[in-house]
């Protein structure tokens, strides 16, 4: 981890911020108050796809040179992907993220933990400050690109299939409509999805994802699996390390197969960041990797939101070439 020391009486300044986020909405009072205390801050709200645009095109036309960002994985997704798209990586702004949503993995994993409310008001401080410079702590972290033949390219930090895309469906019903969020919110997703896997009556809501397997010397055919997961993330949901692959890639991956072996003791052992015990043999794999590809036709999660990939487009493309320089508030 890097310093960087920011002049902040010539920076350009932008500031996106969702409040329909899950921790924005209970913090909506005193994050509204804040935010008309910030000086020199060009700030735009968004709730919709036309709000996203307009707010990524204006900080475009702006180029604004430090963006924060208040909200959860589906808002930086939803920016990254309009940003990164449009942007050649040496225009990209620096990035903050004050966590605002119902889900918050990459600002948890980047170290920031406390309250929107409470990140903010120390921004608000050092705005106010009569120093023309900032040290602030930065993180170069990759960012996946995930593309396939006719479909805009989407840009995010963690990639799920099978009971993880399942759970995001789940977790569109009554459990987010009452108002949990973080790792407890993040928690019921994945109970719910195990338990619909394993002792609910066979539905297609809980089916495994057929793919064809990358590394792998199978005959040439698609394959069950309960669960991929795909991130540049260091840690996911509850500070857990799914992945145990030793190669110096940007892209952590974790298979698991619909038929392997001593599931539940697998997933402790996941859980308590031991996957090294793990054997391919018995359906669980783990690398890292520069880039794969993926054949299949089902929904898939990019940080939180639902997509849907046609086999007849050819294979998804995932790929972490380029990277995001974090300041840390």
């Amino acid at each position: 981890m890097d310093a960087l020391n920011l002049p902040l009486t010539s920076l350009r300044i932008g500031l996106i911020y969702n409040p329909l986020g899950g921790l924005a909405r209970k913090h909506r009072h005193v994050i509204s108050t804040i935010l008309a205390e910030l000086p020199k801050v060009s700030e735009w709200q968004i709730s919709t796809g036309e709000d996203f645009d307009s707010a990524v095109n204006a900080l475009i036309q702006t180029k604004i040179e430090w963006l924060i960002i208040i909200g959860g994985d589906g808002t930086i997704q939803g920016i990254f992907t309009r940003i990164f798209s449009r942007l050649p990586s040496n225009r990209w702004p620096f990035i903050s993220i004050i966590p605002g949503g119902t889900t918050n993995m990459t600002a948890f994993d980047l170290g920031i933990h406390e309250k929107p409310n409470q990140i903010l008001e120390r921004l608000r401080q050092h705005l106010n400050q009569m120093t023309n410079n900032l040290t602030l702590k930065t993180i170069n972290k990759a960012v996946m690109r995930i593309e396939q033949t006719g479909q805009p390219a989407l840009y995010g930090m963690f990639f799920g299939l099978g009971l993880i895309a399942r759970g995001v469906k789940f977790s569109r019903s009554r459990i987010k409509q009452i108002g949990i969020t973080g790792n407890i919110f993040t928690s019921i997703i994945v109970l719910r999805s195990l338990i619909g896997t394993f002792w609910g009556r066979p539905h297609p809501a809980w089916a495994p994802v057929h793919i064809m397997p990358p590394q792998t010397t199978e005959a040439n055919e698609p394959q069950p699996y309960l669960l991929i997961m795909i991130s540049t993330l260091d840690r996911i949901l509850m500070g857990i390390r799914p992945y145990w692959g030793q190669e110096k890639a940007p892209l952590h991956m974790t298979f698991i197969k619909q038929h392997c072996i001593r599931f539940w003791l697998a997933i402790l052992r996941i859980t308590l960041n031991q996957g090294q015990l793990l054997k391919k043999e018995h359906g669980y794999l783990s690398y890292n990797t520069e880039s794969l590809e993926l054949l299949l036709d089902d929904e898939y999660i990019v940080d939180g939101e639902l997509f849907y990939a046609a086999s007849h487009q050819g294979p998804l493309r995932i790929s972490a070439k380029e990277k995001v320089k974090f300041l840390i508030l």
